[in-house]
Parts: C-alpha cells; sequence; structure tokens
C-alpha cells in the first residue's frame, strides 16, 4: 500500500503535508538512490515544473536530495509534463521529474517521476521509494556529491519533437487559433508552436504570477477560451491545463468538446488510415457510454482502465496499443510520446479540419453522449467514509436502481481529498436522483 503516492505522483498544499521542503528532500534523496545502484558511471536526472510560486522551493529541495546521493541534476524550468518524459529519454537521464500539481489551484503543488524509458513509474516502483522515505538514505561521500545545472534549450526540444508528429507538408497558415494555457507551463511554447505552424493565434493563459495558473481559465474553466474565440471569430480553440498534458476542444462557435470526443475522433481516422494498432482505443471507466459505442459502431473496441492517465498507458504498452486517455483530456499518442500531451493531441485535432477542409464543429462531435453527472464530495484527512455500512447501503440501492438503465462509479479521487460520484443514465430525473442519493450519504458521513 502507498502512503504518499496517488494516482499521479506526491501531491497536496505546499508547506503542508506530504508537500514540504523537507519531505521533498527526503524524496529526492530516495528517489536518487533508487535510481543510483551503481556507484560507478555517470547519472543524471532531468528536472521540470509549472509556474506555481512554490515550484522554486520543491526544485531546490529535490535538488539537494538527488545531489547528495550523487545525481547530476538537469534544470529545464518551466516546460510542459510531457516535455519532461521525452527529455528523461533523450538526454539519457536516469529519472525525470516533474513539479506539478496539473489542473489543481496554485496553493497546490506535486511531484511526479518518469523512468529512465521516459514512462510513469509502476507502483511497486513507488512502494519501493515510500520503503526508502521511511528508512532513511545514506548520503554520497563528499567526493561522489553530484552537480546540477540549468539547461536552456528544453522548450525548444519539445516543440520539434511536438510539430514532428504532425505530417510533414502540414501548414496552419489561415487558421485563428485561440490557445489557453492556463498560465502554467505551455505559457510560452504552445503559441510559439502554433505561430510556427502558420497559424494566427489568439493567446489567452500566458502571463503566470505564481499565483494564477488554472485560475478561471485552462481545460479545467474554458469559460475565458470558449468565450475569446466568439469574440474574436476564431476558428477553433485549445485549452490546457497547468502542465499541458490535457486537453479541451472549442469549436468555432463555442461549444467545449472532451477529451472523449477526441479520442472518438482520432481512433476512427487512424482506423481508416491503418494507424491504430490492435483495433482499440485505451480510456479509463470514467468515458462515457457514447464512446464505447461509437467504437463499436465502427468495429472497433473500449478497452477500459482504473483512474489515472499511467494506467492507461501501462494497458497501452501491455497491449500494444497506440491510442488511449480520458474523459478530462489527457490523450497518449504512443507513437510519439511516453504521456499525455495536450497540445500535441489539440494539433492532431487541427491537422484533420486542414485535411478535410472541415471546420471544428463538424470535428468535435462524434457521438450523442449518454447524460452523465459527476458531483464530488471532500471529506477531512483520515476520513473514510466509503467504508460506513450506511454509505455502502446507499451506493447498494443506488446500483439496483440503475441495473439494466445505467451505470454507478464511485471512487476516491488519487489526487484530492475527493469522493467522486458519477452515473450514466437516459432517464435525467433517474440519474439526479441516484447521483444525490449517494452523495447525501457520503456528505452526511463526512458531516459526522
Amino acid at each position: 500500500m502507498r502512503k504518499l503516492f496517488g494516482t499521479d505522483g506526491v501531491r497536496g498544499t505546499a508547506n503542508t503535508h506530504p508537500m514540504t521542503a523537507d519531505m521533498a528532500l527526503r524524496i529526492g534523496s530516495a528517489v536518487g538512490r533508487y535510481f543510483r545502484r551503481e556507484a560507478g558511471g555517470v547519472h543524471r536526472v532531468v528536472i521540470g515544473k509549472d509556474t506555481r510560486l512554490s515550484g522554486y522551493m520543491f526544485e531546490n529541495a529535490l535538488t539537494a536530495g538527488l545531489t547528495s546521493t550523487g545525481m547530476n541534476v538537469l534544470l529545464l524550468g518551466p516546460v510542459p509534463t510531457p516535455a519532461v518524459g521525452l527529455m528523461t529519454r533523450s538526454m539519457r537521464a536516469d529519472l525525470g521529474v516533474m513539479i506539478s500539481a496539473s489542473h489543481n489551484p496554485a496553493e497546490d503543488n506535486g511531484i511526479k517521476f518518469f523512468g529512465p524509458d521516459g514512462y510513469k513509474l509502476s507502483d511497486q516502483a513507488e512502494v519501493e521509494i515510500e520503503a526508502l522515505i521511511d528508512a532513511g538514505v545514506e548520503p554520497s561521500a563528499a567526493d561522489n556529491i553530484g552537480r546540477a545545472k540549468r539547461i536552456d534549450d528544453a522548450r525548444f526540444r519539445y516543440g520539434e519533437r511536438v510539430k514532428s508528429s504532425l505530417p510533414r507538408d502540414l501548414r496552419l497558415d489561415g487558421l485563428k487559433v485561440v490557445i489557453d494555457c492556463a498560465n502554467g507551463a505551455a505559457y510560452r511554447a504552445a503559441p510559439e508552436i502554433l505561430w510556427e505552424l502558420g497559424a494566427e493565434v489568439i493567446p489567452v493563459g500566458v502571463a503566470p504570477d505564481g499565483f494564477n495558473i488554472n485560475r478561471n481559465c485552462g481545460s479545467t474553466q474554458p469559460r475565458a477560451a470558449a468565450e475569446t474565440v466568439i469574440a474574436h471569430g476564431a476558428d477553433v480553440g485549445i485549452c490546457l491545463d497547468g502542465d499541458a498534458d490535457r486537453v479541451i476542444m472549442i469549436d468555432e462557435t463555442g461549444t467545449v468538446a472532451d477529451g472523449d470526443q477526441l479520442m472518438a475522433l482520432l481512433a476512427t481516422r487512424w482506423a481508416a488510415d491503418g494507424q491504430l494498432s490492435g483495433g482499440a482505443l485505451v480510456a479509463t471507466v470514467m468515458s462515457n457510454l457514447g464512446l464505447e459505442r461509437h467504437l463499436s459502431d465502427h468495429g472497433l473496441r473500449l478497452e477500459r482502465t482504473g483512474v489515472g492517465d499511467r494506467y492507461v498507458v501501462e494497458r497501452m504498452r501491455e497491449g500494444g496499443f497506440n491510442l488511449g486517455g480520458e474523459q478530462s483530456g489527457h490523450i497518449v499518442m504512443s507513437d510519439y510520446a511516453t504521456t499525455g500531451d495536450g497540445l500535441m493531441a489539440g494539433l492532431h485535432f487541427l491537422s484533420e479540419m486542414v485535411r478535410g477542409g472541415q471546420p471544428a464543429s463538424a470535428l468535435a462531435r462524434q457521438f450523442s453522449p449518454v447524460p452523465q453527472l459527476l458531483k464530488n464530495v471532500r471529506y477531512g484527512e483520515g476520513a473514510q467514509p466509503l467504508d460506513l455500512p450506511a454509505v455502502q447501503s446507499a451506493i447498494a440501492r443506488a446500483e439496483g436502481a440503475l441495473i439494466g438503465k445505467g451505470r454507478l462509479l464511485i471512487r476516491r479521487s488519487g489526487t484530492e481529498p475527493l469522493i467522486r460520484v458519477m452515473a450514466e443514465c437516459e432517464d435525467a430525473a433517474l440519474l439526479e436522483r441516484t447521483v444525490d442519493s449517494v452523495v447525501d450519504a457520503v456528505s452526511e458521513a463526512v458531516s459526522s
């Protein structure tokens, strides 16, 4: 059982356990020792971050811990999470670290890790690292302490990799594109890449101040970008989150399309071109039932996993699939990247617009989703509301009401202290009633 690691690394409120400078130092020491198993040779780690103020603190603490075990640290500065996965592998690093709490508010932060192959760590590796944190790590001898230096071209290396995933002759000339960077890690890279491809770029969320990441912008709050699309008569909008590993698309009418719609588009187009491996798309249990039906109509399968993009990637690697993702906008195209890449996925949507000469609205709604309702209940540290008999009884009754009519999914968030209650059902009244019955039971358990 992991105590520190959630579904996407370690995460929490900055300067509150476990996201303290002291813990980051200990984590750095432990993960450095874990990946530096031999005494000789060159051992290096790359560290990227988003734009949160606390990123400076965690960057320094992690660097201290890592160098104390003899690891050489290469500091990338603010770059998207997928850039860290890319640079870990391309720079022959033993480890990659991204300091980010993704779509969470600025007061939160997190630390996620990539192995030397550029993929996120397995559950087993995280368990072993936690054991090292608990046991403590003996530092290296004074003459074997690692060095740290800044790398200035990480953003440009990432940009060239993203562009290379597109057809060689693709140009975006004539397209007016709104790009919302959530005041986050892609605030410089994303507008630059779009401009270099020929688009007329209208940037939103590109003035980070350390506190405004994801605030009223980005993939979780796309209203500002949608309004900008309408106001400027743009052809399309791309909304990234704080570390740019997820994306939400906006068509020319201001209508939002989630990750399920984008995956449906890419899966069917790739299948038609003979590019989709295994005849399947990998997505989580949160993806809409309408996506599954749409794929089935095209002779394709939906492989479902637990929530978390790394579980999607694990299934993709196990089954030899090359396309997967989450409804929230993590889109993983393993022919080009080792993790979700919001900008890359958005560019592939634009590529389909150019290739077919179609407006965004013709591509952004691939299927009619089954009505889906998601509500969250926040709970206090140490609480286990799902284990209480009253809550379990409410869940059983809700499941019984949906038999043959829909489905119910209840889970703990792996990144926040939330119980997520989601249901799908064609009957809107039954959907609302079912979700509310579970939410009420969980809320009562939390309050008591």
